[in-house]
């Protein structure tokens, strides 16, 4: 049986009535390894994740909590910013080389047809701030 969760280790930064502000350190694959040190490619850097809990007043700045979401919101977060303009450009692209046959137009048009399928993910941001939800649970010590 696969884990369907994606956790984060974070600690609370800013609590506003029921919007919580936590800091979580995000890591790239190679800055767990043993030989990071030695390597400029390891990387971590500090991310502020925005959650809206109800119970909010529970938890205590600097305390640590156990960031939560779906791997269903990593998958389509990465189907909407990488997967599906890729497949428009490419399409566009050939679409435009059978119309026009000029491959500099047809580059640059295809380009340009993303300008407007990013602009359409901005006006839902909204919505989409609302699926790509996150929870959190505090830690037991």
């Amino acid at each position: 049986m696969t884990n369907n969760t994606i956790k984060h280790l974070g600690i609370v930064e800013n609590i506003q009535g029921s919007h919580l502000s936590v800091r979580i350190v995000q890591t790239s694959a190679c800055a767990a390894c043993g030989a990071k040190g030695h390597c400029s490619s390891a990387d971590s850097k500090d991310k502020i994740i925005d959650i809206i809990d109800t119970a909010a007043s529970s938890y205590q700045v600097g305390e640590k909590v156990m960031v939560v979401g779906e791997t269903s919101m990593g998958m389509m977060a990465v189907l909407l910013a990488f997967v599906l303009p890729f497949v428009l450009l490419i399409f566009s692209l050939f679409l435009l080389m059978a119309l026009m046959g000029n491959e500099l137009y047809a580059a640059l048009l295809s380009l340009a047809v993303l300008i407007p399928y990013y602009f359409v993910l901005w006006l839902n941001k909204t919505r989409l701030k609302q699926q790509f939800s996150f929870t959190i649970k505090p830690i037991n010590n």
